[in-house]
């Protein structure tokens, strides 16, 4: 249970208490083990797949945006964004149980979320690949799947392990990686170390080209010309916020790296690339591919 939470400066009173209400007779039942109807409201692409390959989606009654693997969770209600829930959107689904990613907020929403005593179980993130077995583990215990969870950790730890003794079998210099998040307004926001990104670019093989600070920065021009990656890496985006290639090796930032004399660039899917769950294994291997061939 979550203890820490900033306090919530307004909130529309009815519509609470109106969803505090819709939630209580679920919860109830849920305590007595009676409740067969879906209850689990699950946030967090990762979670979702978990709950997913633990044969558990049967139990859902709604996710998060993120949550878009495997395809038919999209026909899930959807309450939002994780970083940006309403207490009010989340327990108008009446969910008994909760299991989210870390990150989940704003932090006055799981503070009223947690008045209305709603379960509420947060897997820890790790970029590695114990990280995505622990993160099963917990999904496994907070659904009392513990044997499919251990069984799903064992193969799914195998296939990390296969992973990693391909890409450390490449030779000559390992590859710098830049990722880039965004580059709207023509400014590049680009991970540091510790971040999803920076560990799927180890896992693979390759090293981070941006190490001097943490986390996801915009960062000048300059520091990008002076990281010299070899290759840019980015998630493939849809719609308005797509960037073509030849946009982006125009930027002024990027135009005098390695990366834009060879025009390497590698897109992939966020949540695969990113999520941390049960395709990581599959997606390192696939990033290594790109990075090195086949």
């Amino acid at each position: 249970m979550r203890r820490a939470f900033s306090r919530r400066k307004a909130l529309p009173v009815l519509a609470f208490t109106f969803a505090t209400a819709l939630w209580s007779g679920s919860a109830a039942l849920w305590a007595a083990g009676e409740n067969t109807q879906p209850d689990l409201l699950s946030l967090g692409g990762s979670v979702t797949e978990i709950v997913y390959a633990l044969g558990q989606q049967h139990r859902l009654v709604a996710r998060d945006t993120t949550s878009v693997f495997p395809p038919e969770a999209a026909d899930l209600p959807d309450v939002g964004y994780l970083r940006a829930l309403s207490a009010e959107g989340v327990l108008s689904v009446s969910p008994a149980l909760i299991i989210s990613e870390e990150g989940a907020g704003p932090p006055e929403t799981i503070e009223l979320l947690e008045t209305a005593s709603v379960p509420f179980v947060t897997v820890p993130e790790t970029y590695t690949a114990q990280g995505v077995v622990d993160k099963i583990l917990a999904v496994g215990k907070a659904l009392d799947a513990e044997p499919k969870a251990q069984e799903l950790a064992q193969n799914v730890g195998r296939e990390l392990d296969a992973a990693a003794q391909r890409a450390a079998t490449q030779s000559g210099t390992p590859k710098r990686v830049l990722f880039i998040l965004s580059t709207n307004g023509g400014r590049i926001l680009a991970s540091g170390t510790g971040t999803a990104a920076d560990g799927i670019i180890k896992m693979a093989g390759a090293v981070n080209a941006l190490v001097e600070f943490e986390g996801y920065k915009p960062v000048t021009d300059e520091a990008v010309s002076a990281a010299a990656p070899d290759v840019i890496l980015m998630m493939d985006r849809r719609g308005d916020h797509a960037t073509s290639n030849e946009e982006l090796l125009a930027l002024p930032a990027i135009t005098t790296t390695p990366a834009a004399k060879t025009q390497s660039v590698v897109r992939m899917d966020g949540l695969y690339l990113l999520g941390f769950g049960p395709r990581t294994a599959q997606a390192v291997t696939d990033l290594n591919t790109a990075l090195y061939g086949g």
